[in-house]
């Protein structure tokens, strides 16, 4: 007999939430909605429209005040009333809308939903099969199955064998449900292979849909470009062997139509396969290089351009020498130029448009790059000497710091031990594929070689090759002043 009563309590609640609501009563709040959820006879008998309005105003998870540890306590319980009402109701509104609540849950508490979606994880693809004729409740799963993928991390694995065949479905282009589904799918798929703890046969077929999406050329291309990223972050060798390609012809027709954004992104996927591949991945990708140096010596009007091109040739030059000589040989035979004029005019722009690059990864990578050339007798590499260490003394000042005590100098970019990426209470806990940056950065010489050694080597391995007179000829061409803070960031060696 308080039926009435008491839907107007939930409409009240929803009202109060709206405008004010104090964080500590929260508790209170959510001891009340469980007693409501609980009562099966309440839930039942209310219409769809109050149901739905008590899930999206009454439940608060989805607000700025949420506070995780407030809710933790009925976490469990209130998880499963939730799964519970998903099965009981009947009409897709009111499914998509429980299936939205149970979605913030698991995004709002993360890990900590593990122990409790069992159910939710055996009844989702029933669920998807039931829905084939209702796209937008399929919408729906795909944004649970995102935060349960996140929340899961890389226990996700198990949820493969539906969950592949949902990503594969979802961005075939060749498949109707794809105009509703692609959104969704694509970043399903992304934060499949961001948590996935290794590539499975499955997993690497589901890259054939690829090419498709990206002759589309759509709005999706961004998270296109992060999943090629999480491909070759995730296993380069059998990705690459597999993929590259059509990966190639595709980013050739891609680069031919694109704006300087998509430049970027495409760019900067060339840059990752260097990163992570830096023996096979310049031959993969041989075919976008002419156009890439080209585009250094003609020097690229856009300064995010240029920084990009200057971090792939610096990658080749500095990782894989044999292949940069090579390349610069059918480069001048090409362009019928001598093979010293474009290695001396690539130098110079590098040189002229090294503030184009604002990344100090990137600029640290330049000056390793270009003292990678030394020592040398090239006249060439000997006239762009000054710049080549105005260059270094620029990177210095980006990446050593001084340390007040011993008043010496280190190279603040070195990273000497792998530590898991942590997080802080208010962060998401690190992915499988954050942990794979963190080990490549172990292996990149931005993060391994200390500049300032790097340096003192080179100039050391100069001076012997031309003997003192030869080697002080060579520095008096490079600023007083820049000698100098050369000299001081020295000290020691």
């Amino acid at each position: 007999r308080y039926k009435p009563i008491r839907r107007r309590v939930i409409w009240l609640i929803g009202q109060w939430i709206s405008v004010k609501f104090k964080s500590d009563l929260r508790p209170m709040l959510y001891e009340a909605i469980r007693n409501l959820l609980q009562d099966q006879d309440l839930v039942v008998s209310i219409s769809n429209s109050t149901l739905l309005f008590f899930l999206n105003d009454c439940l608060p998870v989805d607000d700025f005040e949420f506070r995780t540890d407030q809710f933790l306590p009925y976490l469990e319980s209130m998880f499963t009333l939730l799964f519970q009402l998903l099965q009981e109701v009947t009409q897709c509104d009111t499914k998509m809308h429980v299936l939205h609540v149970l979605s913030c849950v698991i995004e709002r508490v993360n890990t900590q939903i593990q122990p409790y979606v069992g159910c939710l994880v055996q009844y989702l693809p029933l669920l998807w099969k039931q829905s084939e004729e209702h796209n937008m409740l399929r919408c729906a799963i795909l944004t649970t199955l995102i935060h349960l993928v996140q929340g899961l991390g890389a226990d996700s694995k198990n949820l493969y064998p539906f969950l592949l065949p949902v990503i594969q479905l979802s961005t075939d282009v060749s498949q109707p449900p794809h105009v509703y589904l692609l959104e969704d799918g694509l970043e399903l798929w992304l934060v499949t292979l961001e948590n996935s703890p290794c590539l499975t046969p499955e997993l690497l077929r589901i890259f054939q849909n690829m090419s498709a999406l990206l002759e589309l050329s759509s709005e999706n291309l961004k998270n296109c470009f992060k999943i090629i990223n999480a491909y070759i972050f995730l296993s380069s060798p059998e990705f690459l062997q597999m993929y590259a390609a059509g990966l190639c012809q595709s980013f050739c027709e891609l680069l031919e139509d694109i704006t300087t954004e998509g430049q970027v992104q495409v760019l900067k996927v060339v840059e990752n396969v260097l990163k992570v591949n830096p023996v096979l991945g310049p031959q993969m990708f041989q075919p976008l290089l002419p156009s890439i140096l080209k585009g250094i010596i003609d020097g690229e009007r856009y300064p995010v351009v240029m920084s990009t091109y200057l971090g792939i040739m610096g990658r080749v030059l500095l990782q894989n020498a044999s292949f940069f000589s090579l390349f610069l040989s059918q480069m001048a035979c090409e362009l019928g130029q001598e093979l010293d004029q474009i290695l001396s005019n690539m130098i110079e722009m590098w040189v002229d448009r090294m503030d184009n690059i604002t990344q100090p990864e990137r600029r640290k990578l330049s000056a390793l790059a270009l003292l990678s050339l030394l020592p040398s007798l090239n006249s060439v590499i000997q006239d762009k000497f000054c710049g080549i260490i105005n260059i270094s003394v620029e990177g210095l000042h980006d990446v050593m710091t001084e340390d007040p005590e011993t008043g010496t100098y280190k190279d603040c970019m070195l990273m000497s031990h792998f530590e898991e990426p942590t997080a802080t209470e208010d962060e998401e806990p690190p992915t499988e594929q954050d942990k794979r940056k963190k080990m490549l950065a172990l292996k990149d010489p931005v993060h391994t070689v200390s500049l300032q050694q790097f340096i003192y080597e080179k100039l050391k391995a100069q001076q012997e090759l031309l003997g003192e007179q030869g080697f002080q000829a060579l520095m008096e061409t490079v600023d007083t002043e820049i000698v100098a803070q050369l000299q001081e960031f020295l000290q020691g060696f």
